[in-house]
């Protein structure tokens, strides 16, 4: 039988997650357009259409470097000082994320950078609320806020975003995060905002290892106490502390285009998302920045597919892991996880009966395993590393998908105990 073909529209009907999209990079064109004329703020280079706005804020272009990256936002903050605003940008991102198939969405965004015109920090974190909510309303999607602290502003106002954090956690604030350029910025300086955070048992991740190395990731945790790494590309320079994030299972929200365009990674090819998804660790692929880097999660999740040829076991555990990563309650995730894994299933049953093949379901890390142990045993001649070649005694059959078999998390993610716990 053939082997299934992953169409883009598998990619944007299966359930998905955005654990890593920033509130004030996610904007619409004709929504910046459209504000700046309401509110009389004057964008750049006289942008008044949305082919010169884009060109202005060099959408999707490929950045020197992440300080250049982040100048556009100079721009979308520009026409974000309102409650309107707010409300508008979070509804609307809200709606583009659920008309592509995104079930759950982590917002992120600093308060602090929204306070021109007098907003208090309260008033905008109730606006992205409703925005959000309304979503849900409207579309059934479930999302959360993490707020921001930026690292190049004072540890103080860390602090004080991170008291504000902590007073609106259970009221749809789920985690905190550090955000901003890393060189020159370490996240230990921000220790007193982490340690309030963690004394009040809420979830943090910190964006750590895009623009800066290992250390940057080695203080994110050990330091500050990080439950996920924003970013986490250059994790791979430092093979003990990568063997920790693994064995600990801390979930790495990556970006793939957002980090070749700020030269995180010089191309997809040198990206470490299919090496750190075969060896491994609990991987999540992320918009970063649906408007700046001009990108869907369904464009993010293509672009891989095409790049690294994932097959329907890689996708399956990537959609996993970003709903087991999230900042959920347990029991909650548990049943969101597994009704994805029911959804996901029924999906690639359709697109089997109408392509008449079968899915390769085993995902890269499973096929390599069992190439090791071909390759282990001295009585069969040596293998190459290429699956379903015939030549490393991996079959299409090996791999082939139970769809019976999946049915809940435990089955699905074929885990411990203890990682189930965590």
């Amino acid at each position: 039988m053939e082997k299934l073909e992953i169409t883009r529209e598998f990619v944007e009907r299966m359930p998905k997650t955005d654990l890593h999209v920033h509130l004030d990079g996610s904007l619409r064109l004709e929504t910046i357009l459209e504000l700046a004329e309401e509110q009389g703020v004057k964008l750049p280079n006289g942008a008044d259409t949305p082919e010169k706005l884009a060109k202005a804020i060099h959408m999707g272009e490929v950045c020197k470097d992440l300080t250049d990256y982040l100048k556009a936002f100079d721009v979308t903050l520009s026409v974000l000082q309102t409650e309107e605003a707010l409300y508008r940008a979070a509804f609307e991102l809200g709606e583009d994320a659920a008309k592509e198939g995104v079930k759950y969405m982590e917002v992120r965004y600093s308060p602090l950078l929204h306070t021109e015109q007098g907003l208090s920090f309260p008033v905008i974190v109730e606006a992205v609320g409703e925005g959000l909510r309304e979503a849900k309303r409207q579309y059934g999607l479930m999302s959360g806020q993490i707020i921001c602290g930026i690292r190049h502003i004072t540890p103080e106002s860390s602090l004080r975003l991170a008291e504000l954090c902590v007073a609106f956690k259970n009221k749809g604030v789920v985690g905190f995060d550090l955000a901003g350029a890393e060189a020159n910025n370490p996240p230990k300086d921000h220790r007193d905002a982490f340690y309030l955070i963690r004394n009040n048992n809420v979830n943090l991740t910190i964006h750590a290892g895009e623009a800066y190395g290992p250390e940057s990731v080695h203080q994110a945790i050990h330091m500050c106490g990080a439950h996920r790494i924003g970013h986490g590309v250059r994790l791979r320079e430092d093979g003990d502390l990568l063997n920790y994030v693994n064995d600990h299972r801390i979930p790495l929200e990556m970006c793939p285009t957002s980090n070749v365009q700020t030269r995180a990674c010089e191309s997809f090819e040198s990206h470490p998302l299919p090496f750190y998804l075969s060896y491994g660790l609990r991987v999540t692929i992320n918009t970063d920045n649906r408007l700046v880097t001009d990108t869907t999660m369904t464009e993010e999740i293509w672009r891989c597919v095409e790049h690294y040829d994932l097959n329907i076991g890689d996708l399956r555990k990537l959609m996993i892991a970003g709903f087991k990563s999230s900042f959920m309650p347990y029991r909650k995730k548990r049943t969101v996880t597994a009704r994805a894994c029911a959804e996901f299933d029924k999906l690639v049953a359709e697109f089997e009966e109408s392509q008449g093949a079968k899915a390769v379901q085993d995902p890269r890390v499973a096929q390599e395993i069992a190439i090791q142990k071909a390759s282990a045993d001295a009585t069969k001649p040596q293998v190459e590393l290429d699956p379903y070649s015939g030549r490393s005694g991996v079959t299409p059959e090996d791999a082939e998908y139970d769809l019976n078999a999946a049915s809940s998390v435990e089955e699905v993610s074929e885990v411990t105990e203890d990682e189930k716990a965590s």
